[in-house]
């Protein structure tokens, strides 16, 4: 397994060592390995996230290029924006 060093602040290198004397890992190397694990999911998950919003988004740019959209005035449109904004009342 390749060794790499890594510098940690005074409170990452102090969460380690309670998560490892805790018992929750056996050593500092498993503490980091499971953090890299967590920050490749959050990072695909993030990916996955923005391809959805640049597949809506093109299918909202698509749906105006058809003319498919309905025109607000500005009452109309504040009107939406708080009923967006309102708890779910059912």
């Amino acid at each position: 397994m390749p060794t790499r060093n890594v510098n940690l602040t005074v409170e990452q290198d102090a969460f380690v060592e309670e998560v490892v004397r805790a018992g929750k890992y056996q050593n500092a190397s498993e503490a980091i390995r499971d953090a890299v694990r967590g920050l490749q999911q959050r990072l695909k998950r993030d990916e996955l996230e923005l391809d959805l919003l640049r597949t809506q988004l093109q299918a909202g740019l698509d749906a105006l290029d058809r003319g498919e959209f309905t025109e607000l005035d500005d009452a109309d449109l504040d009107a939406a924006l708080d009923g967006l904004a309102a708890p779910d009342s059912r």
